[in-house]
């Protein structure tokens, strides 16, 4: 049988589409049910673009423990030494750099 991951943005991506704004309550709640749902890399957001998605992604990484947690990250070693602090006690840390 063939795996299949699913990588999914909606903390991150998702947040962008108009009218959408996530607390970070909101935004660990949906972690939690992506994670129920078998969903293999929760994106959790971009976590050097502001201090509250540092929070959030920090939140997730320490909450969720079997679901991939990966953050956002710009190829700046700058952001992905935020996003790695923001990742380090994730069961399953995992970098996004673009």
């Amino acid at each position: 049988m063939t795996k299949i991951d699913i990588f999914d943005t909606t903390l991150r991506d998702g947040e962008q589409s108009a009218g959408i704004n996530l607390n970070t309550g909101e935004k660990l709640e949906i972690a939690k049910q992506l994670e129920r749902l078998g969903v293999s890399i929760i994106e959790a957001g971009f976590p050097a673009s502001s201090p509250g998605d540092f929070e959030a992604v920090s939140q997730i990484a320490t909450t969720v423990k079997n679901s991939t947690v990966t953050g956002l990250a710009r190829a700046m070693q700058k952001d992905i030494d935020v996003t790695w602090e923001a990742l380090k006690h994730a069961e399953n840390p995992h970098i996004h750099v673009f």
